[in-house]
């Protein structure tokens, strides 16, 4: 990423479309390609399609659905972008603001509204494929500011945390670093089966229903975790003043 992305005529940006409904697809298809420097390299209706084709189609930006019939748009951003580090994900969402957290989460690089105008579709994939964020950031703090204030009123996590296993906090961890199952798998050489029973049962554990409330208890245990280790650095060190 050094490089500044720069595209044109001769070297336009690469999109692929993810939806579920062919007349949307289609309809994004045809906005896109009616533009000099944006073209489309493929697209697809299912998760499965998306996650076999997009890959081997290098393309810049990927523009995903949030809502899938059998499944959601941010596993997919997650598993491409473990794929292509570079890839920049545009979410196309109703603005719920728990697909919009889990999409941060998954590596986003912006949002939009499915009641967007075309020429705004346009502006934001060029946004995003030359680096920037589409991420607002007076909602992305807002979102941030909620979940930890709903995480201070759950306030004993600690216990919660205590009462995972070994392999659990283990697992909690990599969720947290925004690792898709397979990917836990692969590095605890594990199933994906054994993964998603492990996650069920550390879900049930610490009182969650979805694995983005699990990632956030694991961030903010390893930052009261770090935070603890400076405040007593700091105390053993005498003759230090601020």
């Amino acid at each position: 990423m050094d490089q500044s992305k720069t595209f044109s005529q001769e070297r336009p940006i690469r999109v692929f479309l993810l939806d579920d409904h062919e007349v949307v697809r289609r309809g994004i298809h045809d906005l896109l390609d009616a533009e000099d420097d944006i073209t489309v390299v493929g697209e697809a209706g299912t998760i499965d399609h998306a996650l076999a084709r997009g890959p081997a189609l290098r393309p810049d930006v990927a523009v995903l659905d949030v809502r899938l019939p059998d499944g959601d748009g941010i596993t997919v951003c997650r598993e491409l972008r473990s794929r292509m580090p570079g890839l920049a994900c545009l979410m196309l969402t109703s603005f719920d603001d728990d697909a919009l957290l889990d999409a941060i989460m998954a590596g986003a690089a912006g949002y939009v509204l499915k009641q967007i105008k075309g020429s705004d579709l346009v502006a934001a994939i060029r946004t995003v494929a030359s680096g920037q964020s589409m991420l607002d950031p007076a909602t992305t703090t807002r979102l941030m500011s909620n979940l930890r204030g709903e995480q201070e009123d759950s306030e004993p996590e600690d216990a919660r945390l205590a009462d995972l296993s070994p392999r659990e906090h283990e697992i909690l961890t990599l969720i947290g670093d925004g690792l898709t199952n397979r990917q836990i798998g692969r590095q605890l050489f594990l199933s994906e089966k054994t993964v998603k029973n492990h996650i069920s049962r550390l879900l049930a554990k610490l009182g969650v229903e979805r694995r983005i409330q699990a990632a956030v208890l694991a961030t903010q245990a390893a930052r009261a975790g770090g935070a603890a280790e400076q405040h007593k650095d700091h105390r053993e060190q005498p003759g230090r003043h601020h």
